[in-house]
């Protein structure tokens, strides 16, 4: 786990989120602080400096949107969408498969922006489950009563 996301707690952040009414300028740069990697590394770039002035505009939702583009570029947003009073969000990594096919991560909230940040959340969360080495895992030991067979014919 990188130094920036020692205090990263997944759960706690998604009950935050299911448990906020609205969202707010303290809650979006918490979210920042403890969950963005690449947002503190990126120094004042330009799309640092546009995600900070949809926050100071209180463009929540699109705020949400310009942070997933930064944290998780090879993650879209493949629905959204409004049902019963709730928000709707599923961001995937294939968005063009059939959705039967597809592995997408949904959230949900009465508010759009955090129905969008519960969803990149979990997505946050499920990139820490998956452990990706930086060298190839060695490839584990043959059964012992398997033996290969020659198929050639020497006749």
């Amino acid at each position: 786990m990188t130094a920036a996301l020692q205090h990263y707690d997944p759960p706690s952040l998604s009950n935050l989120l299911r448990n906020a009414h609205a969202m707010t300028r303290p809650l979006m740069l918490e979210i920042i602080d403890k969950a963005c990697r690449r947002f503190p590394s990126l120094g004042q770039g330009e799309r640092t400096a546009r995600l900070m002035r949809l926050i100071d505009a209180e463009a929540w939702a699109d705020a949400a949107l310009a942070l997933m583009e930064l944290e998780l570029p090879l993650w879209q947003v493949r629905r959204i969408a409004y049902d019963e009073g709730e928000w709707y969000c599923a961001l995937s990594r294939e968005r063009e498969l059939p959705d039967w096919l597809d592995a997408a991560v949904e959230g949900r909230h009465a508010d759009l922006a955090l129905a969008l940040l519960s969803a990149f959340i979990e997505v946050q969360a499920l990139a820490m489950d998956v452990s990706r080495p930086s060298v190839p895992t060695v490839r584990p030991a043959l059964d012992p009563l398997y033996e290969p067979v020659a198929c050639d014919h020497f006749g």
